[in-house]
């Protein structure tokens, strides 16, 4: 069942189109890496399906109930958002405000949520310690957990990986991964096309050329085989 759909995207600022022509279909359990050059509009597409920017044309339909305050978000971090001074637990268990409504409080519900996907992310025992005390990776995994705590629909995730080292990286597409298989729909921004080769089961490539399908075929289009630079050969 489709979750998202795209219909003749225009995105841009102030008139000024970055890229246009995106038509793309999510379904339900996909997991869809966005991958492209840089300044090519992947960001701008995630405020966009987020419902934070409005296109300059097209549409963005949510179905299967999809609402926008239930998207799980992990932007890319600021060195202030690295340096929050709060406890993991504070940060993880405000991924249920937009349960809350105008309720002051979070329930017991709530906060099981918020251990439970601390848990899945491996990080029970830092709940007590400092954001700011941790390592990059560290804090990628108390976002991720965030996240989960808004959703259990879909997850849009901008560049999760960037400035981690190459064992952290592999640990957080890991967990992704699991997300992705116990039937949370993913997108994906990443600069590193080997590991959207190797994680997504769906490629949309925005820049010169536009291209949505399976990785499969991705790897046999000339926008594949251009962009991905003979990855195909080692799949």
């Amino acid at each position: 069942m489709a979750q998202l759909i795209c219909r003749d995207l225009a995105l841009g600022y102030d008139g000024c189109e970055i890229v246009s022509g995106l038509t793309f279909e999510v379904n339900a359990g996909d997991y869809l890496c966005v991958v492209g050059e840089n300044g090519s509009g992947k960001s701008t597409l995630m405020r966009t399906l987020l419902g934070l920017q409005t296109p300059l044309r097209g549409e963005v339909i949510r179905e299967d109930g999809l609402r926008p305050n239930e998207i799980g978000y992990l932007p890319q971090q600021t060195q202030v958002q690295r340096d929050f001074p709060a406890s993991v637990w504070e940060i993880v268990l405000s991924g249920c405000q937009s349960r809350c409504g105008a309720r002051p409080f979070y329930t017991r519900e709530e906060k099981k949520l918020a251990r439970e996907n601390a848990e899945k992310m491996e990080i029970t025992p830092l709940l007590r310690r400092c954001y700011r005390e941790l390592s990059g990776g560290q804090q990628q995994r108390v976002l991720l957990a965030r996240a989960l705590c808004a959703t259990r629909k879909l997850l849009l995730l901008d560049e999760p990986a960037a400035g981690l080292d190459p064992k952290v990286t592999a640990e957080l597409y890991r967990l992704i991964a699991q997300i992705n298989k116990e039937g949370t729909t993913v997108i994906m921004v990443s600069h590193d096309i080997s590991a959207a080769l190797r994680c997504a089961d769906h490629i949309l490539h925005i820049g010169d050329e536009i291209f949505f399908g399976t990785k499969e075929s991705y790897l046999r289009s000339a926008t594949g085989r251009g962009f991905a630079g003979g990855e195909g050969a080692a799949l």
